[in-house]
């Protein structure tokens, strides 16, 4: 009995410090797949819960979001890099709080975002789009200074019970939220998976890291 409890009682410490390089191991693992400016997954682990988000719902609809910030290049060259984090670290704490109830977010790169949610209807879509839109345009300050910010937002609304691939949804969601961003910001909504735009190395024409000369072409 007492050479088990020996045991035991050295066993004890080894387990207890498996478990906290498990944990550690577990924080290294999730901070890895998450921005470091905002604490928001990267697109790799976006991409996940996004895609599985259109395949597992039944009921209601499944919108995929594109989010682009308005005049932030201003903000950085006007402002500082310092203000243009600020930015993007409290667009990147709004999008998460009014995401959480519904879906999952993402920091996509640079000032653009990406989102899939859930809502019941249509209706109800357009509703959290605008409260979203009103909500990234609302002050942000740096220094004690207003932010001349401003959001562009592209939404394609999926209906469950169709196969569709997360690449195709964000495509969609994105020449939505540039027919946004051309008309002044705010927010389009698309059914349409049809491209409106013409493909530049397989992403929409305009979109950074396009440029025809820059490639060496398109088709």
């Amino acid at each position: 009995m007492s050479h088990t409890l020996t045991a035991i009682s050295a066993a004890a410490p080894l387990a207890a410090g498996w478990t906290v390089h498990g944990l550690w191991q577990h924080r290294l693992i999730d901070r890895a797949g998450r921005d470091a400016l905002t604490g928001l997954p990267r697109r790799a682990a976006f991409e996940k819960s996004a895609a599985r988000m259109l395949r597992r719902t039944r009921r209601g609809v499944v919108a995929v979001l594109v989010i682009d910030l308005d005049g932030f290049k201003k903000v950085n060259d006007v402002y500082g890099h310092a203000a243009g984090d600020t930015a993007i670290r409290e667009t990147g704490r709004r999008l998460a709080q009014w995401a959480e109830p519904l879906g999952t977010v993402a920091r996509l790169g640079g000032d653009e975002f990406a989102a899939a949610i859930h809502c019941a209807d249509p209706e109800t879509l357009r509703g959290e789009l605008t409260h979203l839109q009103q909500w990234l345009c609302s002050t942000v300050t740096y220094d004690g200074l207003p932010l001349p910010l401003g959001a562009s937002i592209g939404a394609y609304c999926h209906t469950p019970g169709l196969p569709i691939d997360l690449s195709v949804a964000l495509r969609a969601a994105d020449e939505a939220m540039y027919r946004a961003k051309q008309t002044g910001g705010g927010w389009a909504l698309t059914h349409t998976l049809a491209p409106a735009y013409r493909t530049v190395n397989g992403r929409r024409d305009g979109r950074s890291g396009t440029d025809i000369n820059a490639q060496g072409g398109g088709s």
